[in-house]
């Protein structure tokens, strides 16, 4: 499989709003340019609650190794690897990173596209 890097944000739909806001889940459409692609299944998901840059000094060690693995407010991403009923395949990833302080939410991301070989 390769993979092509798109980075852009998109907008996603759900069927039923998600429970927490910091921690949404995949989401049942994503919207990209334009286009609607309907989720049919996730197939790979991970998480990543690193803190970087300044964010990584300002917590004492043992509390910065629980918040890699729990997450903390505002900071790391959730990745998913879905699979559209179009047949596209897509990573991406809600940023829990407050896009300014007007808006406290995180945002939704396309990190890459799945291109399968004809042979798969």
């Amino acid at each position: 499989m390769d993979t092509r890097f798109i980075g852009e944000p998109i907008t996603v739909e759900y069927d039923q709003p998600p429970a927490l806001e910091k921690k949404p889940g995949p989401p049942d459409r994503l919207v990209w340019r334009g286009d609607t692609y309907h989720v049919v299944a996730v197939q790979r998901e991970w998480h990543d609650y690193r803190r970087r840059g300044r964010m990584a000094r300002n917590m004492q060690p043992q509390h910065a190794r629980v918040a890699q693995r729990r997450g903390s407010w505002g900071v790391g991403r959730d990745y998913y690897r879905v699979r559209t009923e179009e047949g596209e395949i897509f990573d991406i990833y809600y940023d829990r990173a407050p896009a300014s302080a007007d808006d406290r939410k995180g945002g939704w991301y396309l990190y890459r596209q799945v291109v399968q070989d004809e042979a798969e």
